[in-house]
């Protein structure tokens, strides 16, 4: 079994296209407009869908939305990351600080969705 992909469900996903577009400046690959956007991220791929047409296919109501999934990207310094996405209008939860029982400087964000995203660099 191989991972292929990381979808996010969204009401929002017109903010979050462009977020991830313009802010983190992904490569998106694919786009449905208004249904289903598609960005290269690393070795992984990041899909964006509406979270009201994923209930459809399932033939249930959307579930609620909450803190059960991260997204985590590396970067080569997140102190500089931090500032570059903060000036494109980035909203952080938390500022840059070390965790050193993860060996990791890591800082936390939110795309327009709520959903948390991580940014991290190793403290070795």
């Amino acid at each position: 079994m191989k991972l292929t992909h990381t979808r996010l469900l969204l009401d929002e996903i017109e903010a979050c296209r462009a977020f991830y577009k313009e802010v983190l400046e992904l490569e998106e690959v694919v786009a449905v407009d208004g249904i289903y956007y598609e960005f290269l991220a690393g070795d992984c791929r990041l899909g964006l869908y509406s979270r009201e047409l994923m209930a459809g296919v399932l033939g249930a109501q959307p579930a609620a939305s909450g803190d059960q999934a991260a997204l985590t990207f590396q970067v080569p310094d997140v102190d500089a990351a931090f500032e570059a996405l903060k000036a494109k209008g980035a909203q952080f939860v938390r500022q840059p600080h070390d965790q050193p029982a993860w060996v990791l400087r890591v800082a936390h964000l939110r795309d327009p969705a709520g959903t948390l995203i991580e940014i991290n660099a190793s403290l070795k």
